[in-house]
């Protein structure tokens, strides 16, 4: 291995959401990678993105993907569903950095894993309506039944903190009746959200139902790619350098307050930045 290579190959991991929720598969490339840096980055400023255009949201993910490059980072995570569904292709035509989103590795595993064909996917209105999990289930299985539905309510409940509610609870339920009545066998946890919500999901939908989780498959298939690449980090970050770096457009101290409920390491700062420069 040349000097240079190994250099490149120490170079952070980019990964990018609407907000808090892409924390869950940063915590999830922290498991399954431990010598990868990130730099994260959560657009709180302009969170939702599930109810905005897909131009807007090209507009905003073209901005972090031209703020991440000045970081240097050797790929990039799309890590919002949304932003998956809408900008990722744009994307990999514009940028010679390897890209992953969210939403094909969920979609993969959900196909290859459903025995009777019912598969349902619970998301935000912007990634529902896109109709792009559909889209990437149905060419590895093209009978199968895709049964969405949007449940915008879980995001705001999973950032006021009310993972084990009542209220939260109330609200899964009404959303998830359907999909129970319906029979599906197979569930995508598709917003980055509602891994912190596993639990009472699981509970409602029963032992017979698999829950697929796109940000720990996400994580899986980002290792995967840097191994075949040749672009892994070979060095384990050394003790009391920082590998893991954040920023936000807003907000720093309650998305500081956030991560560190939820990440594995804790975190000392989030810097904000103005987005719109980019």
């Amino acid at each position: 291995m040349t000097e240079e290579n190994r250099e490149y190959r120490q170079l952070p991991i980019g990964v990018f959401d609407s907000g808090v929720g892409g924390l869950t598969v940063a915590r999830e490339i922290m498991r399954q990678s431990p010598n990868e840096k990130i730099v994260y980055f959560g657009d709180t400023a302009r969170v939702p993105y599930g109810s905005k255009s897909r131009d807007t949201i090209t507009r905003y993910s073209r901005q972090i993907v031209r703020f991440l490059q000045t970081m240097e980072v050797k790929a990039i995570v799309v890590a919002c569903n949304t932003a998956s569904a809408y900008a990722l292709d744009d994307l990999e035509k514009e940028i010679d950095v390897p890209l992953i989103g969210v939403v094909r590795p969920g979609a993969k595993v959900a196909a290859e894993a459903t025995k009777n064909g019912r598969i349902g996917v619970i998301g935000t209105e912007g990634t529902i309506g896109s109709g792009i999990y559909a889209t990437y289930i149905r060419q590895i299985r093209p009978d199968a039944e895709v049964i969405q539905k949007a449940c915008p309510l879980f995001v705001p409940l999973v950032e006021e903190g009310l993972w084990k509610d009542p209220v939260t609870d109330e609200i899964a339920m009404r959303y998830l009746t359907e999909l129970i009545d319906i029979g599906i066998d197979t569930l995508i946890l598709g917003c980055t959200h509602y891994p912190l919500i596993r639990e009472t999901v699981a509970g409602i939908m029963g032992d017979h139902v698999r829950l697929v989780n796109p940000a720990y498959e996400t994580a899986r298939e980002l290792k995967e790619m840097l191994e075949e690449r040749g672009l892994s980090n070979p060095v384990f970050p050394s003790l009391g350098a920082n590998p893991y770096r954040f920023f936000v457009s807003d907000g720093a101290e309650r998305f500081k307050q956030f991560a560190n409920s939820i990440l594995p390491y804790g975190i000392l700062s989030a810097k904000v930045i103005n987005i719109e420069e980019y």
